[in-house]
């Protein structure tokens, strides 16, 4: 009984841990996948090797919108040590991105003086979903994407450190002590 006792509570904790923080996050990285910028030009993420990188879905007519202006701060903050946010426009909550790229591009510059990259239109959810974002939610908790502006903090080496929720401002202690954490590690 008492053996049976050890093997549960073993149990307990590792798919604990695992839905938190998962072990397979941390080996099964981003690099070897492509998406497309915003004029449909194929772009590896293995170009972004080295660098610590900051992954959001964003769209230009949601409550979260202003995060724009906290995202563009920490790229300039960081950029010069190796980081770069990827902003990912997606029309999946509410139609809160039902833009061209060019409109998007010229609505972020215009409003927020946005100058980190913006990527292709792409799907967070459902069959649909971008082989980025199936890997990004299968590597953290299996969760989807709640909403527009999660955030994903990948390391130097395209691993999935941690993500955070929409509600979680780009400049919060939480993820700017994330971010400097990761940028202080060598690959």
């Amino acid at each position: 009984m008492k053996n049976l006792k050890n093997i549960l509570f073993s149990s307990l904790f590792l798919f604990t841990s695992l839905s938190i923080n998962p072990s397979f996050a941390k080996t099964e990285g981003i690099q070897n996948l492509v998406v497309k910028d915003q004029q449909g030009k194929k772009v590896n993420l293995s170009d972004y090797k080295g660098k610590v990188l900051l992954i959001v879905n964003v769209a230009s007519h949601c409550g979260h919108t202003p995060q724009y202006e906290g995202l563009e701060t920490l790229y300039k903050t960081y950029k010069s040590k190796g980081f770069e946010v990827l902003g990912f426009p997606s029309n999946d909550f509410g139609n809160q991105e039902p833009g061209t790229n060019e409109e998007i591009k010229m609505f972020c510059k215009k409003n927020y003086g946005v100058t980190f990259k913006l990527f292709d239109k792409v799907k967070v959810l459902g069959n649909e979903k971008s082989p980025l974002y199936d890997k990004l939610v299968k590597s953290t908790s299996n969760k989807d994407v709640d909403w527009n502006f999660e955030k994903f903090v990948i390391s130097r080496n395209g691993e999935i450190i941690k993500r955070f929720p929409s509600g979680i401002k780009p400049l919060s202690d939480d993820v700017v002590k994330t971010i400097k954490t990761e940028i202080a590690k060598k690959l």
